[in-house]
């Protein structure tokens, strides 16, 4: 049987395991920043307006060598191809479901969506902003509004004292700071 006839694989199961964060929960919005909007579109535009076609025009200069099969410029240029189609459905489906949620100058002590978050812990202090999904970067102090720590802070107020659930057991955290400044 050729080649062309057989599904190399399903689209649905690489969407699913399209290098990118954790899916939303069931029936959530995807709340991102201004800045995590603009960066995912231009990860789209990068990918669609550079990279595509410059590995079109090498895939297309390796079959016009002949025989494909050995072809190692042909093989891996057509699965860079997939893998750049897969990653741009899947960003072109974060951004049509994205609400952006624009935070910065909110007058409030109160955590929501946005918030940098100086708070003290027996582990020290530390300092989080809670950012989209998209966004997030926990080594950066970049939280996602789903993770644990979010959740446990939403809706919380400077000088409160919250319990966040962990692994090691129930921690207390304590707000210390809450600012709304522009996510970058």
């Amino acid at each position: 049987m050729s080649k062309a006839f057989v599904k190399e694989g399903s689209d649905a199961a690489d969407d699913a395991a399209a290098a990118g964060p954790a899916a939303l929960p069931v029936g959530a919005k995807n709340y991102m920043s201004r800045a995590g909007y603009a960066r995912l579109n231009a990860e789209r535009r990068q990918l669609v307006e550079v990279e595509r076609p410059e590995v079109v025009r090498v895939v297309s200069w390796a079959a016009s060598n002949g025989d494909r099969s050995e072809n190692g410029d042909y093989i891996y240029g057509k699965r860079r191809l997939r893998e750049i189609d897969r990653r741009v459905r899947y960003l072109i489906k974060r951004l049509e479901n994205a609400e952006i949620v624009d935070s910065a100058g909110r007058d409030t002590d109160q955590v929501f969506f946005g918030a940098t978050v100086t708070l003290r812990s027996t582990a020290g202090e530390q300092t989080v902003t809670i950012v989209g999904v998209d966004e997030a970067d926990p080594l950066h102090g970049r939280v996602s509004w789903i993770s644990p720590i979010a959740r446990a802070l939403l809706k919380a107020r400077t000088g409160d004292v919250v319990t966040l659930a962990t692994p090691a057991g129930a921690e207390t955290i304590e707000i210390m700071d809450v600012k709304y400044d522009v996510i970058d």
